[in-house]
């Protein structure tokens, strides 16, 4: 049996790789600067021994491949032992690629934003059609409760990054994939830390349309520009537009986008009744539809799979309700992502409920300052907004919303939005819970108290904020009862 250790183990994606090899019947074992739950705790009951840090013993005995993550790099003291010793060594992507994708009819999804969500769909589709894809995706995949998964069928799904590859490989990490049917999402500017520009990742784009096989399929939307530049650069496989009145298109039945028809060449062909909300999701879920189209599942047998589809985690997931107030926790990390979720959030609860949107920009690319000039409007669904001054970052993010609390000029922004900034996160939330007191004692018995939705937006854990407001509307409600009154 071959022995794989895995540097970086605890990442989704390279633990996605870990449960891969475990199910080819490598012996596995990996290391991560930080060993934490839940991928620790999954890992484990794969078998997988895991190191924590840069202890040398986890080389010995050893091992015959070495699979380093991306996030590390020259000077890491594994990562200078690995090259000392001459030891065999690749890159997640380029692992995956060679050893499973090659052979394998490979549905891609790419694109800055939705590429968890609309991966899912698309293994989903594929599951309840009876293709039992196998899947590597980085979030975990509901009903399956993992974020990857080995069959024997010739069907892999795979969340397609155009991050970079590795230290000893600049090149984005889709281009391993060999892509039979790739879906390109959207594309905006993001990963500040590594592409210079948009045209920098657009290039990227380029180059694994050049991957593609000619009986292949490229799937986009018309309306994204940026694809179309792409696209334009030359596309040797089938290309297959959505939107904008093309072949396939999509028809709203609510505002909310919880129902829509699927219309193919203007005909109705499929329609999807969901528990999802927002046109982000409605064009998610075209894409998923259209690229299962490609490998036999017809529109209506993906639109029933789709009326049964659990998001994955991490996608306005529902966190607890207590005391009137529901907490959603979203990736959402980029002002377009931003405004999407929001606007999503508005259209399902309406114009009386109260809307807290509480952020933490995270990313790379969010520290960095690039987004932050259009980051105020992507709040304008919101009611009031409680952020998370980043650590380190060179701008106030107080500053940059200052225009949600200054004075409208135009009827549709009469409403100011009230801003709050802490530098840490306790502070932040018993902020947020001082102001849902306020809000209740100043109700007194005028009425019925509004319906609160605080959407927490991170690409990281938030210092586990969800849990801490949980903790404390929990205390609160048993105070008040405990003191007779109604809540």
């Amino acid at each position: 049996m071959k022995h794989i250790h895995i540097l970086g183990i605890c990442g989704t994606f390279m633990g996605g790789i870990a449960a891969l090899a475990k199910a080819l019947g490598y012996k596995v074992t990996g290391s991560d600067s930080n060993v934490y739950p839940p991928m620790s705790t999954q890992l484990e009951k794969l078998g997988i021994s895991l190191f924590q840090g840069d202890d040398m013993a986890q080389l010995e005995p050893r091992p015959d491949l070495v699979i380093i993550g991306n996030a590390l790099s020259r000077g890491h003291p594994i990562v200078e032992d690995v090259l000392e010793q001459k030891l065999r060594y690749q890159s997640g992507p380029q692992w995956l690629g060679e050893e499973l994708l090659r052979e394998r009819h490979v549905l891609a999804v790419s694109g800055t934003h939705g590429k968890t969500t609309t991966a899912s769909m698309l293994v989903w589709v594929l599951e309840q059609a009876g293709l039992n894809p196998s899947f590597l995706v980085g979030g975990v995949v509901q009903p399956y409760n993992e974020t990857a998964r080995l069959t024997d069928s010739p069907y892999f799904v795979i969340e397609a990054d155009e991050y970079d590859t590795a230290f000893f490989d600049k090149r984005s990490k889709f281009l391993h994939y060999f892509s039979n049917t790739l879906v390109m999402n959207n594309l905006e500017f993001d990963h500040a830390d590594i592409f210079s520009d948009l045209a920098a990742i657009q290039q990227q784009f380029a180059y694994v349309l050049r991957t593609v096989p000619k009986n292949g399929q490229v799937i986009y939307p018309a309306a994204v520009t940026a694809l179309s530049e792409v696209v334009a650069k030359g596309c040797w496989s089938e290309q297959v537009c959505t939107g904008n009145n093309q072949a396939w298109d999509t028809e709203l039945l609510n505002s909310a986008g919880s129902a829509f028809v699927v219309l193919h060449k203007g005909v109705e062909v499929a329609r999807v009744e969901w528990d999802l909300i927002g046109t982000h999701n409605v064009e998610n879920g075209l894409m998923a539809i259209v690229a299962a189209a490609q490998v036999g599942v017809t529109p209506k047998q993906a639109a029933e799979a789709l009326n049964r589809f659990t998001s994955p985690a991490r996608r306005l997931q529902l966190r607890g309700k207590i005391a009137g107030v529901r907490i959603y926790d979203d990736f959402a990390h980029h002002p377009t992502a931003i405004a999407t979720t929001l606007q999503a959030m508005r259209a399902h609860v309406g114009p009386d409920a109260r809307i807290l949107a509480i952020f933490e920009p995270r990313s790379n690319t969010m520290k960095a300052g690039v987004h932050k000039d259009t980051l105020a409007a992507a709040f304008s669904d919101a009611d009031e907004v409680y952020g998370l001054q980043p650590e380190g970052a060179k701008w106030q993010l107080a500053e940059q919303l200052k225009p949600l609390i200054e004075p409208r000029k135009t009827e549709a922004q009469q409403k100011n939005i009230p801003v709050c900034i802490r530098e840490n996160v306790n502070d932040l939330a018993k902020a947020i819970v001082q102001g849902f007191q306020e809000r209740n004692e100043n109700m007194g018995n005028a009425g019925q108290a509004v319906e609160e939705y605080w959407v927490v937006m991170s690409n990281g854990a938030f210092g586990g904020i969800h849990q801490i407001l949980l903790n404390s509307l929990t205390q609160i409600t048993a105070t008040e009862e405990s003191n007779g009154v109604a809540t």
